[in-house]
């Protein structure tokens, strides 16, 4: 047992003074210039999603902006969550948020009666009867984004597009150029709730 152990610690013994030699002269020409960045704060940075991704054409004019309260709120971090699940950057975060507050001001709407526009329903006024899904299905923030979201998918080049073109290629809506005025506000709310 003794020649057993004798035998082992030589052989680490052994192994360390090889992994010595072989690091030595790698560790002998290492640059030793002291880092002067940051790393916490660089982590930070990090986690907030960069404006010109958000953003890639600029900020539309005549921007408009509403005052979330804390359902609206909830329903923008679903919104995220949903981005994320469906494997989705966040630039179809900021499309799929601008969408919601031009459909919906990110409210999960039921039926309005004489107000309704057929029957369109939930944050992305989606329609069961386009084969959107139930009411129930479309009135779930977390399916309604997610049928979105395939939606998008399957245009062409959508990341490429201006907002409002990529938003209205899946809504199909009466008024194709609305979609733009809430781009500055959905990417900034994007930017706060992406990490959170």
């Amino acid at each position: 047992m003794n020649t057993m152990l004798r035998k082992s610690v030589l052989g680490i013994a052994g192994l360390a003074f090889t992994g010595g030699l072989f690091a030595g002269p790698v560790a002998a020409h290492a640059d030793t210039t002291p880092v002067t960045s940051n790393p916490v704060a660089a982590a930070v940075q990090a986690d907030k999603p960069d404006t010109s991704k958000l953003l890639p054409h600029g900020t539309p004019s005549n921007q408009s902006h509403v005052d979330l309260n804390d359902e609206q709120t909830t329903n923008v971090k679903a919104i995220i969550a949903a981005t994320k699940k469906a494997g989705m950057d966040e630039r179809a975060a900021v499309v799929s948020i601008a969408t919601a507050l031009q459909e919906s001001k990110l409210e999960n709407l039921g039926h309005l009666g004489d107000r309704n526009d057929h029957d369109s329903q939930g944050l992305f006024q989606q329609r069961p009867s386009s084969g959107w899904g139930t009411v129930e299905q479309i009135t779930d923030p977390e399916y309604s984004t997610l049928a979105f979201l395939k939606g998008l998918k399957q245009v062409d080049g959508w990341q490429d597009m201006p907002l409002t073109q990529a938003a209205q290629t899946v809504q199909v809506s009466a008024y194709p150029d609305h979609y733009a005025q809430w781009e500055q506000q959905a990417a900034d709310l994007v930017a706060q709730h992406w990490t959170s």
